[in-house]
């Protein structure tokens, strides 16, 4: 997909990363919303389009929701520190529309369902890729849908053309990630991942580093550390924009799947109102505006895809 039209607020990566390292020094993930959560601005909606049953939410009159920052252009930090992004806004509105005051939870990707779940806030708004893996565990919203793509150095000096290329070389991921299910063959791709096909190919297999940041793994790209950074297309196509000097795409791309926003099981009242926010968002134009206000028009699901998947 053409990423020449996305535009962004932060002109500077390390702009970026340094200011989610400032976040990361003075928010814990597992600290209590009411104190580790930045509060957004939107006032409450004067006419809820649905209410939230009061036992269904972790804080009265607030919407607290998960996110793993950063992950931009869906979920990054401006250049006052604050959480914005797609995912940022679009959670923000599903709070206004619901009467609510709207909390952001800066979490860890790998343990964000964990989070959810115990309570530490109400929904996850964090480019998750719906699969069963995840559904025995939460219901999920379609809200999104993206691909996958790997950036390499400029020039791409290891010559990383097509999947086949990828063996033997070292690929940097976000830990939990579909990314890293693809490459190790797990999850959605059980049997079926590249390292499967390098094997069969007679190559060596990837050799995969897991990262607990997203941003982490970008940072060993950029030292040198790793031969590719493999990430959701929205997001590598956001870095390959801002440092254009520095990275590019490879061209190896894996299909299509949507992203949810995961909701407790138990939640149905809260996973039904958060479907009403979403389809009132689309009717009329709201949603379409935020997604293109970050250059991701084309990623974005139909009114009819809305409905809540759930795998118990």
């Amino acid at each position: 997909m053409s990423i020449s039209t996305r535009r962004f607020a932060i002109g500077s990566i390390a702009a970026l990363l340094f200011l989610a390292a400032c976040q990361a020094a003075t928010t814990s993930p597992s600290a209590p919303a009411s104190a580790a959560a930045s509060a957004s601005a939107s006032a409450a909606a004067p006419t809820p389009v649905a209410t939230v049953p009061a036992d269904e939410l972790s804080f009265a009159g607030k919407l607290v929701t998960c996110i793993d920052i950063p992950y931009p252009p869906q979920e990054f930090f401006d250049a006052d520190g604050n959480p914005t992004g797609s995912d940022v806004d679009i959670a923000n509105e599903i709070a206004k529309r619901l009467g609510l005051t709207s909390l952001i939870e800066n979490s860890i990707f790998d343990t964000i369902i964990e989070a959810v779940n115990a309570g530490k806030c109400d929904i996850i708004v964090s480019a998750q890729n719906i699969n069963p893996e995840r559904l025995a565990v939460v219901d999920m919203i379609p809200y999104f849908q993206a691909g996958q793509a790997f950036v390499v150095a400029k020039g791409n000096p290891k010559g990383i053309k097509t999947d086949l290329d990828l063996c033997g070389k070292k690929v940097g991921a976000e830990q939990g990630t579909t990314e890293v299910d693809y490459v190790n063959g797990t999850s959605d791709y059980a049997g079926a991942g590249l390292n499967q096909k390098c094997v069969a190919a007679g190559k060596a297999a990837v050799i995969m580093t897991e990262y607990t940041k997203d941003s982490d793994a970008l940072l060993a790209l950029a030292a040198g550390q790793e031969d590719a950074y493999f990430a959701d297309s929205p997001v590598a196509g956001y870095y390959t924009v801002q440092q254009p000097d520095q990275f590019e795409l490879s061209g190896v791309t894996v299909e299509v799947v949507q992203e949810g926003i995961s909701v407790p099981q138990a939640k149905k009242g809260l996973s039904a109102a958060v479907v009403a926010a979403l389809k009132a968002m689309m009717a009329d134009g709201t949603y379409a505006s935020i997604l293109d206000k970050y250059g991701l028009k084309s990623y974005g699901v139909e009114e009819s895809d809305v409905a809540v998947q759930s795998g118990s």
